[in-house]
């Protein structure tokens, strides 16, 4: 008989990557049961999508009504209230206190090129910025601004132009605030004036290139410089937002606020959703018609977020998600003193990482990282890895995970970190 391996690799392309060879059948809040009836625990989260859990009955109950009613009408042709309503909610639970405005589109990298076109379009600028380790998507606009080669640019030809990196702080590999500050100031010196350049966008904490925050004193640089030369700030908060770092969104961190926020993944609980916040003035820029798409804001996608937000609220994710990531790192830290691999252990709130290097090089140690989520596997946790050097494991259990599966994953990590040092 043929396994479901070799019919996903006969009639699926191999661009598309697989993490594990699961194939899932039921989950629950942060279980998961394969085709076989082997039960996994789960910290991926579909990538940080079920913040609020596998099938959280609030969000369920909320997509069966909706379901009742319509499923697509396209907003832009026929409107529904919910979408003004979501939009509303969002305007004033982001950062800033300015008044501000919404558009709903359906993945990440969708809401960073409207966040790029928006930005062209009240600036009258066409360059944009972005950093080193930051991911942003794979269309070609999120492609050129990642930064990030391999997998994400490989193969696929010329980037879209006018598009600059400067070098992310990361103290742990030798870049300070003031080091990669200095860097994009000599980014204005020699290769694009920055009476050219629409927007600066950056992750408030780089997912895939590692999960490092962004020091405050950074982000409040990166505010001043943009406010100086008129360039717009862009907050990528798709993998940051909705409970995951401790704060609804990741730039209350800071208290800077973004001109333009970025949303998606966890927004709609499951469900394909992502927005883009910003400025009333800045938003409104684009000519009617400009922007949308004929799936942007599915009925599904809007009745699951509503319900999202209601569940962070109701069920204290923030605070949650700030006593799951102390009991995570505590845990860690305890690991780190019989594993000299680890040379870090961080993230704000449940938005946590650990990191990797050889012991005898002091190299990053991809292999050790890919050790620790193999051994990890088949006890039945499901882990990420990430980092440009692929030697750092990501932590992204939904929110809601019960202590007692915690505290189970917990010993199968702690395992999983011993036995790779085998």
């Amino acid at each position: 008989m043929t396994s479901l391996t070799d019919r996903k690799n006969a009639a699926i392309s191999r661009g598309v990557g697989m993490t594990t060879q699961i194939y899932a059948d039921r989950a629950e809040n942060a279980e998961i049961w394969d085709k076989e009836g082997n039960r996994y625990i789960d910290f991926a989260a579909g990538i940080a999508v079920v913040n609020t859990g596998h099938r959280h009955p609030r969000v369920i109950e909320a997509v069966k009504a909706q379901l009742d009613r319509f499923t697509h009408t396209c907003h832009q042709v026929v409107p529904y209230e919910n979408y003004v309503h979501l939009a509303e909610r969002l305007n004033a639970l982001t950062p800033g206190k300015f008044v501000k405005k919404t558009i709903f589109v359906t993945t990440g990298a969708e809401a960073v090129e409207n966040a790029v076109k928006i930005a062209r379009a009240a600036t009258g600028r066409q360059a944009v910025i972005a950093f080193g380790g930051g991911f942003h998507g794979r269309t070609f606009m999120g492609m050129a601004l990642t930064g990030k080669v391999f997998p994400y640019k490989v193969g696929f030809g010329a980037m879209p132009g006018d598009v600059f990196h400067a070098p992310f702080p990361i103290e742990l590999h030798g870049v300070s605030v003031d080091q990669s500050i200095t860097a994009l100031k000599k980014l204005f010196a020699a290769d694009v004036d920055p009476g050219r350049v629409a927007a600066i966008i950056l992750e408030p904490v780089q997912g895939e290139g590692g999960f490092y925050p962004a020091p405050t004193s950074f982000m409040r640089t990166l505010r001043e410089i943009c406010d100086e030369h008129g360039i717009l700030l862009i907050a990528d908060e798709v993998q940051t937002g909705f409970a995951r770092t401790g704060k609804l969104f990741a730039m209350e961190h800071h208290d800077v606020a973004a001109d333009l926020v970025t949303m998606a993944k966890s927004l709609a609980g499951g469900f394909p959703l992502a927005a883009v916040t910003g400025r009333a003035e800045i938003m409104d820029a684009p000519a009617p018609g400009g922007l949308g798409g004929t799936y942007g804001g599915s009925p599904m996608g809007i009745a699951a977020a509503h319900a999202v937000l209601d569940v962070i609220e109701d069920e204290k994710l923030c605070e949650r998600a700030e006593q799951l990531g102390g009991r995570l790192k505590q845990r860690l830290a305890a690991i780190a003193e019989q594993v000299p691999e680890i040379v870090d252990i961080r993230g704000p709130g449940f938005m946590n990482a650990v990191e990797f290097n050889d012991k005898a090089t002091g190299l990053p140690s991809a292999d050790f990282a890919n050790r620790v989520r193999l051994n990890a596997l088949e006890k039945g946790l499901i882990l990420l890895t990430c980092g440009v050097h692929g030697n750092v494991i990501r932590f992204l259990a939904p929110i809601t995970i019960q202590d007692a599966v915690f505290a189970e994953a917990l010993d199968i990590l702690e395992a999983s970190i011993v036995e790779a040092r085998g």
